[in-house]
């Protein structure tokens, strides 16, 4: 078997109900990123957390030193786990999160996170292009609304446009259930 990590991108305070920029479903997503956790935990799994800030103060959300950029405390990092500075869509842009992978031998990666329709599309496509192997738990991701040209797009029609979109050439695509049910074999 590969060496396994699980990459939590962008569970962080704003966008959780009181936070700046709230997402859709964003506390179920985050539940369910808390199983894939645990499991990754209890598994022995390389596990990073990739957190955002915007470089600056008058940014929308995310703004440097904030309770809102601060990591979600139900997946708050455990004391050996690393957690990555992001200023950028990409997790992989201008940060070490490469580096720190290869460092440890992963072959394969589970991503887990928010939006689903940026940072996680992001991060999923150049983990791929990487030559990493890619899973992501589509209901450990969490998006919001989107308007284009006068029209709302609803967030669950993002989400799964998206997620299909990733599934058709970027990464494997499935429920934390069934990923769930693998890692217990």
């Amino acid at each position: 078997m590969s060496k396994q990590a699980l990459i939590i991108i962008d569970i962080q305070n704003d966008y959780f109900p009181g936070g700046k920029w709230t997402l859709d479903n964003a506390d179920n997503a985050a539940d369910n990123a808390v199983r894939l956790l645990a499991a990754a935990r209890l598994r022995g799994d390389l596990v990073v957390h990739v957190r955002h800030e915007f470089a600056s103060e008058t940014a929308p959300f995310f703004t440097p030193g904030s309770e809102g950029a601060r990591i979600h405390p139900k997946v708050a990092p455990a004391a050996d786990e690393q957690v990555v500075l992001k200023h950028q869509v990409n997790s992989f842009r201008d940060t070490e999160l490469k580096a720190l992978l290869d460092q440890h031998g992963v072959q394969a990666l589970t991503i887990v996170g928010s939006m689903s329709h940026m940072c996680i599309d992001a991060a999923t496509r150049a983990a791929a292009d990487f030559g990493y192997q890619v899973t992501v738990a589509h209901d450990a991701c969490a998006t919001r609304d989107l308007e284009f040209n006068g029209k709302t797009v609803p967030a669950a029609q993002v989400h799964t446009a998206f997620m299909a979109a990733l599934a058709f050439a970027y990464a494997r695509v499935e429920s934390t259930q069934v990923l769930l049910g693998e890692y217990a074999r």
